[in-house]
């Protein structure tokens, strides 16, 4: 793949800062440059959305303000945001907010992982993917990773 389209503006928003410092030490072990940028709850994510939109956005459901599900909702119902991959990151398992992300148009779910190396193996997966010339979604059999 090309470097320029390679995700340089990571967006996570998550509300835990144990869970928002292990993401970035995982995250600084992909082996491209890239800006990260954290957001504590989903009206922030909005604020940071607004001042400049990213290439990918990571997102908690259990979030203050605004929740990951309603978050999802509203990032794909603004048109100016179909473009961006949204990455369910979450340690909720459960059917029911699988099937709602799913529905809402999230184009991962991703469990939260027990290591910052299982954590790095599945973020290399999701930036392996062309993103900036392919909005991929995956069928609903290969939408959750890690269980």
């Amino acid at each position: 793949m090309d470097k320029s389209n390679k995700i340089k503006d990571v967006l996570l928003a998550e509300d835990d800062p144990d869970d928002a410092l292990i993401f970035e030490l995982a995250v600084k072990e992909l082996p491209f440059p890239f800006v990260l940028r954290h957001a504590e709850d989903g009206d922030m994510l909005f604020v940071m959305i607004n001042q400049m939109i990213p290439d990918i956005i990571f997102l908690d459901i259990n979030m203050p303000c605004k929740d990951g599900v309603t978050c999802i909702t509203q990032i794909r119902k603004n048109e100016s945001l179909d473009h961006v991959p949204v990455i369910m990151y979450t340690s909720l398992k459960s059917v029911e907010y699988v099937n709602k992300c799913y529905e809402s148009g999230a184009n991962f779910f991703l469990i939260k992982a027990n290591s910052i190396g299982e954590l790095t193996e599945k973020l290399e997966k999701i930036f392996s993917i062309d993103w900036k010339n392919y909005m991929y979604y995956p069928p609903k059999n290969q939408f959750v990773m890690g269980a």
